[in-house]
């Protein structure tokens, strides 16, 4: 029978206290992982899903970090090796949030905020894990993009740009590391129920949009996660998987 089997591996998820960063640690750890909770100010949040991963068996240690600052991320690194050893994989979950608004509105910060959290902090986790991997000969990085990148509804465009910039630099990334055993994938979820946006607030044009007729949970973003860390998904790399209902189909 197959199965997601974790054991002996060490993860990273950048921005584990957002209700879906939540779900892929809990389901990391479920899988056998020992867990690096990364966040930025939610530490009691942090606090709290450490304690029910211990509570579930599972290895787990809390680490702060601006993942957009290079010493800032060295020192993540330094705490998460120091405490759990060098990460097999490395999730890159965190992002900036910010008002959205029309091209000739957007603030240019949010812009520039942007491509910080969505390009520089892959940047910024491949500089300081990647050569842990290419050490083992085996490692996993994963982006979190959206489906938003294939979309370009107006007053995204500041996501949009941002989200592209990570997708154009993990596809890079893929090839400079393959021959390490290191594959480097990205899942995009589409709109996804949570605590903030609950199924009563679906759009019915949404859900009518969606070949799947529903919008998807955060554990159904989280199993495609967990897969793609396995040994499972050996043989994947450069990919950009929509978890969206067949909302957005890349094409060839």
């Amino acid at each position: 029978m197959l199965e997601i089997d974790l054991s002996g591996r060490t993860v990273l998820v950048t921005g584990a206290t957002g209700e879906l960063g939540r779900v892929m640690v809990r389901t990391l750890a479920q899988a056998g992982a020992a867990v690096a909770i990364h966040y930025h100010s939610s530490q009691a949040r942090a606090a709290s899903l450490k304690d029910e991963l211990e509570k579930m068996g599972a290895r787990a240690h809390v680490v702060p970090a601006d993942v957009t600052d290079a010493n800032s991320v060295e020192a993540m690194r330094s705490a998460v090796v120091d405490e759990l050893g060098s990460p097999d994989i490395v999730v890159a979950n965190a992002v900036i949030q910010y008002d959205w608004t029309k091209v000739l509105e957007q603030d240019i910060a949010d812009y520039e905020s942007q491509f910080r959290s969505c390009v520089v902090h892959a940047v910024l986790l491949a500089q300081a894990f990647v050569p842990g991997m290419i050490e083992k000969g085996w490692g996993r990085m994963i982006g979190i993009n959206t489906e938003c990148s294939m979309q370009y509804w107006e007053k995204q465009s500041a996501y949009i740009s941002g989200k592209r910039g990570m997708d154009g630099l993990m596809r890079v990334l893929a090839r400079e590391v393959g021959m390490h055993g290191i594959t480097v994938n990205q899942v995009a979820p589409g709109y996804t129920i949570s605590e903030n946006k609950p199924d009563e607030e679906t759009p019915e044009w949404y859900r009518e949009a969606v070949p799947l007729k529903r919008r998807g949970t955060a554990q159904e973003i989280a199993n495609v996660v967990a897969f793609l860390a396995s040994d499972l998904s050996s043989f994947i790399t450069g990919a950009f998987i929509p978890v969206c209902g067949g909302n957005v189909m890349p094409a060839i």
